[in-house]
């Protein structure tokens, strides 16, 4: 679908002037956050920016006025506006899978239009998501019912990438909106732990399946979903029920196989479809979110739509100098190219957020983790980060030791709502106050630190001085907002889905395939003949993998 894109081959950003500038910068810069906020006292209000609800402050990140300047000017030079343009338009930027790139197009309001090689885009979605809206109010009402007539009341996806990361991390992030007595699960792992333990308490008569595979042939998730489907006919069976037809109200797809989905058992009917411009770590908010539309309802999935778009008219229609998505992607790479930063920490001050650096894990490391360019050739800079993270404050009693006084670069970015969901106090103490308070401390012991002086007049002995320092002056991001609602949900995805595109696009690679992933998929099935005792194949092993297959099936034996 769409016009082959033809900016081939990337522009290599060693060769702009703005990178050399930016060298020259990061060579000279002495950072000193205590400086710098003295000197300049609009500092704060100079780099703070809004991009729908999300408040963000750059004011502690390494950008002075000459660095932004540079940023920018490196963005003109290897043109991110025409890429992202043409991402939009629906050209073909995935160039070895030859595919668009329409995500955004997922979100989009009714009404809008987007022909992309003569389909009507948006219309097409919005068919789509009418029929998923459909089904979950028959499911949210009782409408929707089982082989023997009960209400169908825990919902249990079954996927694998974004086939979960996406839907179990917005599940869990929006618990508030999910409708009484409706209970999501997700499986995932091909671990057979994964299903046993998820299925070990369910209903069978009031269980609803979704089996998430666009091609319905993923490996993980059809073995899953045969495990499930024997477990929950076996239930039924013991039970005395009747299986005839069984499978058909209590499974549903979301595929694009039609004929795969009929052959397991699934009326096709109950197919929800998306498109191969989607690409699976985008794909939250395309039937992929079939199970949250269910848990929250149509009208909030609705609003996590809007959400999104609504940082997709920043990222598309704010002034440069303003736009959040394209200065925090370009300050990445400058911590990962010219500060040799390798990872990049995302803590969030919401544990309903605790899944969300694990999502962003799929999302920026399946995307920008590659070697070559997007014309094939080999990437002339670094790129990608590992990202990581946890919630606060657990992190502070983990890990934040290391961005604190360790001697790798972390930068870091730090999220909270000023509205907590949960209204508490201990005593006279507003407990959110008390988690904000931790929130605004961290970035500013991480900005200012304390000096040896400081250390020392709070009567610390000589001895351990040095090791009571904080040198300062990490780079970190912050960004609030109102509360933890679908709509800003959708928003903080769709910054970070942005925040990745220019960052590849600096570094001139196609972030939307991930042909990484295929090897050992392939390996794995050639070597499951070898696990199950095929003496050939294990003899065709090398003599580590041939000794660690050994060893499982003498322990196997022994068992």
């Amino acid at each position: 679908m769409g016009e082959k894109n033809l900016a081939n081959p990337p522009i290599d950003p060693q060769q702009t002037a703005a990178w050399k500038r930016l060298a020259d910068l990061q060579k000279n810069m002495e950072v000193d956050f205590r400086t710098w906020f003295s000197q300049d006292p609009q500092r704060a209000q100079k780099f703070t920016f809004r991009a729908g609800d999300l408040f963000v402050d750059l004011s502690k990140s390494y950008l002075t006025d000459e660095v932004k300047e540079a940023l920018l000017e490196l963005a003109a030079e290897v043109k991110v506006a025409q890429r992202r343009d043409a991402m939009f338009a629906g050209e073909v930027i995935n160039v070895t899978e030859q595919r668009s790139v329409l995500h955004t197009a997922l979100r989009r309001p009714a009404g809008d239009t987007l022909e992309v090689g003569g389909v009507e885009v948006v219309a097409q979605v919005h068919s789509v998501l009418e029929r998923i809206y459909d089904f979950a109010r028959k499911v949210r009402s009782g409408q929707w019912v089982g082989i023997t007539g009960k209400p169908l009341t825990t919902i249990v996806n079954i996927g694998i990438g974004g086939s979960d990361l996406g839907p179990v991390m917005a599940y869990e992030a929006l618990r508030p909106y999910v409708q009484p007595g409706l209970d999501c699960r997700f499986i995932s792992n091909i671990d057979p732990t994964d299903v046993g333990e998820t299925l070990r308490d369910v209903d069978p008569e009031r269980v609803l399946f979704i089996i998430a595979s666009k091609t319905f042939t993923t490996l993980e998730t059809l073995t899953n979903a045969r495990q499930a489907r024997n477990w929950f006919l076996t239930q039924l069976q013991q039970a005395g029920i009747s299986t005839t037809g069984a499978v058909a109200k209590h499974f549903v797809a979301v595929s694009t196989n039609l004929e795969k989905v009929a052959e397991f058992g699934i009326d096709p009917q109950n197919a929800f479809g998306f498109w191969d411009w989607v690409g699976g770590r985008y794909s939250v908010d395309s039937a992929v979110g079939t199970a949250l539309a269910i848990a929250i309802g149509p009208e909030n999935f609705a609003e996590f739509l809007a959400g999104f778009h609504a940082i997709d008219k920043h990222f598309c229609t704010s002034p440069v100098e303003e736009n959040v998505p394209l200065l925090m992607g370009l300050l990445n790479v400058f911590y990962c190219n010219f500060w040799k930063a390798a990872t990049h920490a995302v803590l969030p001050y919401a544990q309903y957020l605790h899944r969300f650096p694990a999502y962003l894990q799929q999302l920026t490391m399946e995307s920008n983790g590659k070697r070559v360019r997007w014309d094939g050739t080999p990437c002339t800079t670094t790129t990608g980060e590992v990202f990581w993270g946890e919630p606060g404050t657990n992190g502070q009693h983990a890990f934040y030791q290391l961005i604190h006084q360790g001697t790798q670069l972390i930068p870091a970015d730090f999220i909270a709502f000023a509205n907590p969901t949960f209204p508490l106090k201990d005593g006279a103490q507003d407990q959110h106050e008390l988690f904000l308070g931790n929130f605004f401390a961290q970035t500013k012991a991480l900005a200012f630190g304390k000096t040896e002086s400081e250390v020392r007049a709070e009567g610390t002995t000589e001895e351990i001085v040095t090791a009571r320092v904080f040198p300062g002056n990490k780079p970190t991001v912050s960004i609030m907002a109102p509360a933890l609602t679908p709509s800003v949900l959708g928003q903080l995805i769709a910054l970070y889905e942005h925040i990745t595109f220019v960052q590849g696009v600096v570094w001139g690679i196609d972030s939307f395939d991930q042909w990484g992933v295929e090897l050992g998929k392939q390996m794995a099935k050639e070597l499951t003949a070898a696990v199950a005792g095929d003496r050939e194949e294990i003899a065709r092993q090398d003599s580590s993998t041939r000794s660690l297959i050994e060893y499982y099936q003498e322990e196997r034996r022994r068992s």
